[in-house]
């Protein structure tokens, strides 16, 4: 018996390196899966179908169940068909898990529009595209315990910034954005939504400067992709019930629980603030604490660059 047994997944990106473990191993715990995967190189330049339909072969060979899909994922019309795959080839849809992407980096003085709206399309409108679908069919269900899951793909870019990924950055904290929005407005039909922060030997970490080249099949590495699967796993089955609206980080061997944003001082007014006081209030309230905060290494660079 695996943990998922009788459930159904979609699998954004599931033809190479984290979407494949993901596939690979929800495939082995029973679930039965749609493939998506268009097969475009890093920068979401070209096309290939065998990537997907490889993934879907080798499931079925080993006793599986799985289709494949090579639609492009921000087409919404490609989410929809997902979902009907899932609907027309197993009769339910249980899990989505959104893993494709793309990267186009550039310093955000020599990043071109192009660049920029390739990679918002992929992430975001890749994200919308199954989810929505997706969201409709469980919302149909009126089923309050279905034990619906929607797991998102965001990154240590979005979370922390990146000099030379503003675009990717961007996409990666609307992709936190929208899972908190969507763990709140469908908690009532069963569904849970979690983001996955991934760290792992991929094609795509290998095109950035000091990247390492990707890992692929069982690999003692343990920045391989087979790492990050297991988490999505635990997620996509009925055990994870408890939780929603959060960030995980899943790196290596690691797992990170990320707080949400949160208040971490505040300073009013009895009435409209004059610039000076509210400097002088800025200055003793936020002060203190920003320096103190992960991100004072931005401050650091701000007064090396000043000096």
């Amino acid at each position: 018996m695996g943990s998922l047994d009788g459930r159904v997944a979609i699998i954004t990106g599931g033809g190479r390196g984290i979407g494949r473990a993901v596939a690979e191993l929800f495939a082995s715990e029973g679930a039965s899966l749609v493939v998506n995967d268009r097969g475009v190189n890093p920068d979401g330049t070209g096309s290939d179908t065998g990537p997907a339909h490889e993934v879907a072969r080798q499931i079925r060979a080993g006793n599986g169940s799985a289709v494949a899909n090579s639609g492009d994922i921000a087409d919404t019309a490609v989410g929809e068909e997902l979902v009907v795959q899932a609907l027309e080839n197993f009769g339910r849809l249980d899990v989505v898990v959104n893993v494709a992407g793309i990267l186009r980096d550039r310093m955000i003085f020599n990043m071109a529009p192009e660049d920029w709206d390739a990679v918002i399309r992929v992430h975001l409108r890749g994200h919308f595209s199954t989810v929505r679908p997706a969201a409709a069919y469980w919302r149909e269900q009126r089923n309050a315990q279905g034990h619906y899951r929607i797991i998102n793909f965001t990154s240590v870019s979005g979370l922390q910034g990146s000099p030379g990924q503003a675009n990717y950055a961007a996409a990666k904290m609307g992709v936190i954005g929208l899972t908190y929005s969507l763990a709140q407005g469908l908690a009532r039909y069963g569904v849970t939504a979690n983001a996955i922060s991934p760290g792992a030997s991929t094609r795509l970490t290998a095109t950035v400067p000091g990247g390492v080249k990707p890992v692929e099949g069982p690999s003692l590495d343990t920045m391989s992709p087979e790492n990050v699967a297991p988490i999505i796993a635990y997620l996509a089955g009925e055990r994870s019930d408890w939780l929603s609206g959060r960030v995980i980080g899943a790196a290596g061997l690691d797992l990170d629980l990320y707080n949400n944003p949160e208040v971490v001082a505040h300073v009013g007014s009895d009435g409209p603030w004059s610039l000076s006081a509210l400097a002088d209030a800025v200055e003793a309230n936020f002060r203190p604490l920003a320096d103190g905060l992960p991100y004072s290494l931005f401050a650091d660079q701000v007064r090396r660059a000043n000096s």
